[in-house]
């Protein structure tokens, strides 16, 4: 099995890998700690089997990151893992296609379990979360906005994510290696893809996928997201000294 694990947070994306080396003795597990880098690894390493990805990564405007991920491994059986469990944040997730929706509370046993369900072509979500009225609905509204990313290139949505950082043209062209008159043709491109008229509207258009930052907004994901709880979560899967695992950075 070929894996690729994407999360930003060291503590848990070492016990993450812990937990698949331990239970795929022969898994090759690949990591990047950003999109990019993730989307890096998928181009030079070639397809992965599964990509467990964190919904709150760096540098990226919420699901817009998952979703190049999705277009860049589409034959990739992609599962977010995250902290965040409420019904909208998880039928948005589901409405990318992806294979799983992994809680970071979920024990160790139940984490090898639902990969290996997933590896089986199964779609894994947890039975509390499953059938929800709410992430239905959730899903439902933004399969438009879904629809409308599709139609943009790989390198579009890189210059959509980068727009939403607030980044100007000349500070994408050198992050990107290329001219600025390159840029202005892609977000020209972006915006009537999007079918809006500014950068500004795109961005408002776009925050519809930042669920993170409305979880973190509302009173109960307020008390989920703190540091003692999600340093809880961890634990879940630190728990216990565990084998190290053949990974490649």
């Amino acid at each position: 099995m070929r894996l690729l694990v994407v999360e930003d947070h060291p503590l848990f994306r070492d016990a993450l890998v812990g937990v698949v080396a331990a239970a795929f003795a022969n898994a090759e597990v690949f990591q990047a700690i950003s999109i990019d880098g993730a989307l890096d690894i998928l181009a030079s390493k070639g397809s992965v089997d599964v990509i467990l990805l964190d919904l709150s990564m760096p540098g990226t405007t919420g699901l817009l990151g998952a979703f190049r991920v999705r277009v860049a491994a589409p034959k990739s059986a992609l599962v977010i893992v995250s902290a965040f469990e409420s019904a909208r944040t998880v039928g948005c997730a589901m409405a990318l296609g992806i294979s799983g929706y992994i809680p970071k509370s979920t024990p160790k046993a139940e984490l090898v379990q639902s990969i290996r369900s997933i590896l089986e072509g199964e779609v894994y979500v947890p039975k509390r979360l499953r059938g929800s009225a709410a992430a239905r609905r959730a899903g439902a509204e933004i399969q438009d906005l879904l629809r409308q990313l599709s139609r943009l290139t790989s390198q579009q949505l890189r210059v959509l994510d980068m727009i939403c950082r607030g980044l100007q043209n000349k500070h994408i062209a050198y992050e990107l290696d290329i001219s600025v008159t390159t840029v202005k043709v892609h977000v020209t491109e972006i915006l009537r893809k999007l079918g809006v008229r500014s950068r500004t509207t795109a961005i408002i258009k776009v925050s519809r996928l930042d669920l993170i930052r409305s979880e973190r907004n509302t009173p109960a994901a307020i008390g989920d997201s703190g540091s003692a709880t999600q340093l809880n979560r961890t634990d879940r899967i630190v728990g216990s000294n565990l084998p190290a695992g053949r990974s490649r950075q």
